[in-house]
């Protein structure tokens, strides 16, 4: 499962987990507080922005090519561009400076912050290991010709896979960077996996916005979505080439933060990708 939902209201575990620790810590600070010492819930809250900030900063750094071209996409947080460990760093340091400064806060902020932090790495780390146990689902689909195809038939190389709808706006903004990277990356096999609309709909649109994509497949039901755990959109799945998931990415991509995604492939033996044969006439 990659989203938590309820109703129509969906969030991405990994965001979760962020804050369900901030909840736990602060309750953890607010009862050590209660036997001596000063409430730590506004410190806890102003040292989890700088630990964000400089989570950024941190991406922002070491994927600055990507971002040199257009500075504005620095402030744009909806690419998920964030590194933990500068963040990790700055937190603990920023912890210590306060403690430090105000001994009142010093034990219910060391504790609150220390069982946050214990609380979230234990959860990614058991997140990832549990993404990464999961195969690709074996299901079928439709390509732009109407034909069925079976989504393992792909395997055999790495495989991008990506959820999509034409009325999702941060589907539409990050195509061209999609595009950019089928282009760009032909080892790899991208999948455009729409869900629930009809072809003529999902046509206009890649013709309207001048875009070319091989490998539009079409899922009715959503069923991919759901086999996944996933129902927000966009989703960005990343599978090695026996099938087993490395990684994923909910929400938009940027250059920067699907080039991130991509280092998932690096140490993956090189492996020509299968492709189903799509008739000449036909976008598959």
């Amino acid at each position: 499962m990659l989203t938590f939902t309820l109703g129509t209201f969906a969030i991405a575990l990994n965001h979760l987990l962020l804050i369900s620790a901030l909840a736990l810590a602060t309750f953890i600070g607010w009862r050590v507080a209660k036997r001596g010492g000063e409430n730590p819930e506004s410190a806890l809250f102003s040292l989890f922005l700088i630990g964000m900030l400089a989570a950024r900063i941190g991406f922002v750094a070491v994927y600055w090519t990507h971002y040199r071209n257009d500075p504005w996409q620095v402030i744009d947080l909806r690419d998920g561009g964030f590194l933990a460990w500068p963040g990790v760093i700055a937190l603990v340091l920023a912890t210590l400076y306060r403690g430090r400064r105000r001994p009142g806060l010093r034990r219910p902020l060391g504790f609150g912050v220390a069982s946050g932090l214990a609380f979230w790495l234990l959860a990614s780390y058991s997140l990832a290991i549990y993404e990464q146990g999961t195969r690709l689902p074996d299901i079928s689909l439709r390509n732009a010709a109407g034909e069925t195809v079976q989504l393992a038939d792909y395997k055999g190389g790495p495989l991008v896979i990506n959820l999509w709808a034409t009325w999702c706006p941060p589907c539409r903004r990050e195509m061209p960077v999609l595009e950019n990277a089928q282009q760009q990356r032909p080892d790899l096999t991208f999948l455009f996996v729409n869900q629930a609309e009809s072809m003529q709909s999902v046509a206009t649109f890649l013709e309207t916005q001048g875009l070319s994509l091989s490998n539009v497949l079409f899922d009715g039901g959503g069923r991919l979505g759901q086999a996944v755990g996933s129902m927000a959109l966009p989703t960005t799945l990343f599978y090695s080439p026996e099938g087993r998931l490395l990684g994923s990415h909910l929400g938009e991509l940027s250059q920067a933060s699907l080039a991130r995604a991509l280092e998932n492939f690096d140490s993956a033996p090189a492996t020509s990708s299968r492709k189903l044969p799509c008739p000449a006439s036909a976008t598959c």
